[in-house]
């Protein structure tokens, strides 16, 4: 057990180390400076060229957010229609069906959100064509599309007064060329070498140590498992995501995974910094950030390592952990820490079962995923922050008797506007849809019974399960509770208004805070300004955050998680 434990400090450690030097990077590639990577220059003129696009043209955040909306409309149209017909399209080897009119929606709006929440078994539920073309594609697509949106907000943040916050297109190509491409590349490499198959051949029929006869699934799963983690995407290739052998085959595999999931989310806080060059409210806003992921990693680790008493008291040994639903490969330990990284980011895949995972484990994950603000997705992760820090300015403004300011500019009631119905959207999505299914699962039986029982676990866990899809869904992050049933009319429609509204209201929102407050007038700090890079002010905004946030789901956890946990730990 001691060294899973030095494994998890292990991949911490290489997590913030490496983040600064690469948080330093992609504030350059954002700014225009030279790297080292300018090399790829050529071909993203000739992509603008090809497409039309002036790329050095400065857009109004109006602009910048038509653009965006835009370009996620049309791959809207173009992955519904691929996953659709995909049977008749190439590279299906094992002759796999199209997915349903009501599946390809909720499959296409999830990886188009960046969500990736699957209701569907990756080995069968797709085609190579659709893993490349409509997932892999997506997974670069939008992870740059929420970077874009970070590097706009960072522009109209540096700037005193300006009309403009860059160019969507021309971020959103670097983001992927001089970023997303050449870390996957990397990571890629590092999965082939351990065994991370990369193919286009079909399945496989191996003859197992019983004897027996199976299928095993093959295809380009190494050149789609490293964005899926860079990208904050997490979308499995195989259908247990990354506890499956062939996706994450070694420990070494499962560091290097891991330490995707949180490598870029971390860094952009730091190019904040080096953008801004504001190094102190960088370090500030990332010590909150830290502070609460190491938390949720510390309750995890403890409960899963520990074991579950009741099966203790049945005399069944757990020094090993509570190892119902982990690879005994990897241990609990390295779960626990994947299923906290999972979850402080929008990243959602899994190298073990969150539906086994002890009560007060599995509500560490929900609550991350439910406060939405610790280092979260690429890009859009400091940008939910930022909705809570204006507010956190406008409120210590008020209570210090001073006109709240943020980097110069006046934060008024416009901006707190914003800011208020961003940071409420999160939970109102959550807390309805929940309650629209509770409400069918208690008084519509009968349709439930249509749609297959929905529930494998009544009770307390049971509304875990449910509080958890749609908590995973406004989230963007795509984990699941899996005994859950959720391939169905119900939870495809219902978690796909989830996926649109909870990715594009906040986008929306929060760019246009930028831009409205990069229109006003820059005023000189002065003598009675407020600090925004202090300890103190950090409290404050973690305590905003908390306060907003968390405690809005306290009644529902109370009811699920924190009740069950009652029934086991008596």
């Amino acid at each position: 057990m001691n060294t899973e434990l030095v494994g998890s400090i292990t991949q911490i450690v290489l997590m913030i180390v490496l983040a600064y030097p690469l948080g330093m990077y992609i504030a350059k590639v954002y700014k225009g400076e030279k790297t080292w990577l300018d090399f790829m220059a050529p071909v993203e003129r000739f992509i603008f060229r090809l497409c039309g696009i002036d790329p050095n043209v400065e857009m109004s955040w109006k602009s910048f957010l038509k653009a965006l909306l835009t370009i996620n409309l049309f791959w809207f149209f173009w992955g519904v229609l691929l996953l659709y017909f995909q049977q008749y399209l190439p590279l299906n080897p094992d002759g796999n069906a199209g997915q349903s009119s009501h599946l390809s929606f909720n499959t296409c709006i999830s990886f188009m959100v960046n969500c990736n929440l699957q209701h569907y078994s990756g080995e069968s539920g797709l085609t190579y064509f659709t893993q490349l073309f409509v997932i892999m594609l997506f997974q670069f697509i939008t992870a740059a599309t929420g970077m874009a949106a970070l590097a706009g907000v960072f522009k109209a943040m540096a700037s005193k007064t300006t009309q403009t916050i860059g160019n969507f297109w021309n971020l959103l190509m670097k983001s992927c060329t001089r970023i997303l491409l050449p870390l996957a590349l990397i990571v890629g490499c590092i999965l082939i070498v351990e065994g991370t198959p990369m193919g286009f051949d079909g399945k496989m029929k191996l003859t197992t140590l019983e004897g027996t006869e199976q299928m095993v699934s093959q295809g380009p799963a190494a050149a789609i498992i490293p964005i899926k983690q860079l990208g904050t995407n997490g979308g499995g290739y195989f259908g247990v995501n990354s506890s499956h052998p062939l996706e994450n085959p070694t420990y070494l595999t499962n560091m290097v995974e891991c330490w995707a999931i949180l490598v870029l989310p971390m860094a952009m806080v730091f190019a904040l910094g080096f953008y801004l060059k504001r190094k102190k409210l960088a370090y500030s806003i990332f010590g909150v950030m830290l502070f609460a992921y190491l938390a949720s990693v510390a309750i995890n680790t403890h409960y899963e390592t520990k074991g579950n008493p009741m099966i203790s008291a049945m005399g069944i040994d757990q020094r090993a952990g509570a190892m119902e639903g982990k690879e005994t490969r990897l241990g609990a330990a390295a779960t626990a820490l994947w299923s906290c990284t999972t979850t402080v980011t929008s990243n959602g895949s899994v190298n073990g079962m969150h539906d086994s995972t002890m009560p007060l484990s599995g509500m560490m994950e929900m609550l991350n995923m439910q406060i939405n603000t610790w280092f979260g997705g690429v890009g859009v992760g400091f940008m939910n922050y930022y909705a809570f820090l204006i507010i956190a300015v406008f409120i210590s403004g008020l209570m210090v008797g001073r006109t709240p300011e943020f980097l110069g500019k006046k934060v008024e009631a416009r901006e707190m506007k914003i800011a208020t119905i961003v940071a409420l959207a999160h939970p109102f999505v959550i807390l309805i849809g929940t309650a629209v299914a509770c409400y069918y699962w208690v008084y519509n039986p009968a349709f439930v019974e249509a749609e297959g029982g929905w529930l494998n676990n009544p009770g307390f866990h049971g509304f875990s399960e449910m509080l958890y899809e749609y908590t995973s869904s406004s989230a963007n992050n795509g984990s699941g509770f899996e005994g859950l049933g959720d391939n169905t009319y119900f939870w495809n429609f219902t978690t796909g208004l989830a996926l649109i509204i909870s990715r594009y209201l906040p986008i929306v929102g929060q760019v246009a805070i930028a831009g409205l407050l990069a229109q006003k007038k820059y005023i000189p700090e002065s003598a009675g300004t407020l600090k925004t890079d202090t300890a103190t002010f950090a409290v404050m905004t973690f305590s905003v955050i908390f306060i907003v946030a968390a405690l809005s789901f306290f009644p529902a956890l109370t009811l699920g998680p924190i009740a069950e946990y009652f029934s086991i730990y008596r």
